[in-house]
């Protein structure tokens, strides 16, 4: 997968580059082996607590960020997608597509809590505390759910639609969500439950990822045409589009860096961009990873980035249910992959 390359030939690149991004000096530098079988979707870093939370299947698998060896595992699901976390709070939550509930586990203990009914197949899932709720994104019924994280109690259910991606919190009052089957974003109003606006992607195509710049208002779409739409978080104008790779199901923002970061999983890639000017994005360089690392997270201390990948087998026969299948997972494969500078 030509992993020694990195983006050290990029960074002499003239232009209003920032001290940060010139020090940047990005590869794969090592991996977390955790084994086992199944899918895996959404990653989630707790910088604050040290770990990593990673779904797998029908638990989470729960890894020391400064170790990178697993701690424990959160098990007693059916089909994890997503992890967000309430530090504030103490709380963490999954969602759980195949039982169409948001469970609530104990931070330091992992221990279980609370599920709570959700709309169908609920996927990505936001904690905003600035209503002190936690959002599910819910793929089956086009919805979200919205839940007060202090009573367990649904505060409300929002229609969006369409289908429903990634979400993100400016931790203001303001949600953001792509909806994939529109090519746009929605924002929502956490406090009142309301819809704000719809904003549409195009010229992007089915938006996955979705991470902020809250401090530049800005958001990173990852689009499966191979760009990233970086929009206006107040106007929903679309500021700028640079090329990412291919396979994008990923974004991510590192506030120090001041680099947005798509991970592609059918192009083996994880592609950075840089900021050169209020308007202006501009791509730094694509880091070799490796095949099917599609999903990530952000370590806003350290600056690491862990990508969820395994190796893998020939794919099913295409069926009507299921006219695009993926590439059998092999036992025992899976692993994070870190990239560090």
């Amino acid at each position: 997968m030509h992993i020694g390359r990195t983006l050290s030939t990029l960074l002499l690149i003239a232009g209003a580059v920032c001290p940060a991004a010139l020090a940047q000096n990005y590869k794969v530098s090592g991996s977390i082996q955790i084994g086992g079988t199944g899918g895996w979707d959404y990653l989630t870093a707790d910088s604050e607590n040290r770990r990593l939370y990673v779904s797998h299947g029908t638990e989470v698998v729960v890894v020391d960020l400064d170790s990178h060896k697993p701690v424990g595992h959160i098990t007693g699901m059916s089909r994890i997608h997503g992890i967000a976390v309430a530090d504030d709070l103490g709380t963490g939550f999954i969602s759980d597509g195949g039982t169409n509930q948001v469970i609530f586990f104990n931070l330091k203990t992992l221990a279980l809590e609370k599920k709570v009914k959700t709309g169908t197949h609920p996927d990505g899932i936001v904690y905003d505390p600035a209503s002190k709720r936690v959002f599910s994104f819910n793929g089956g019924s086009n919805d979200a759910t919205a839940i007060d994280v202090t009573t367990g109690e649904v505060a409300g259910t929002l229609k969006l639609g369409g289908r429903p991606e990634f979400p993100v919190s400016d931790g203001k009052g303001s949600l953001y969500a792509n909806i994939e089957d529109k090519s746009e974003i929605v924002r929502i109003g956490s406090k009142g439950l309301s819809i704000e606006a719809h904003w549409p992607l195009a010229p992007c195509e089915s938006p996955s990822g979705l991470a902020i710049d809250v401090q530049n208002r800005r958001l990173f779409s990852v689009c499966d045409n191979k760009m990233m739409a970086i929009v206006d978080a107040d106007t929903g104008k679309i500021v700028a589009t640079p090329a990412i790779g291919e396979g994008p199901d990923a974004a991510a923002y590192d506030p120090r860096t001041k680099l947005a970061f798509s991970s592609n999983g059918e192009s083996g890639t994880l592609t950075a961009v840089r900021q050169t000017g209020p308007n202006d994005y501009s791509v730094l360089g694509n880091v070799p990873t490796a095949d099917g690392a599609r999903t990530m997270a952000l370590d806003e201390k350290t600056h690491k980035i862990y990508l969820a990948t395994a190796s893998f087998g020939p794919a099913a026969p295409a069926s009507t249910s299921n006219p695009h299948p993926r590439p059998l997972i092999l036992p025992g494969t899976f692993k994070i992959l870190i990239v560090s500078e």
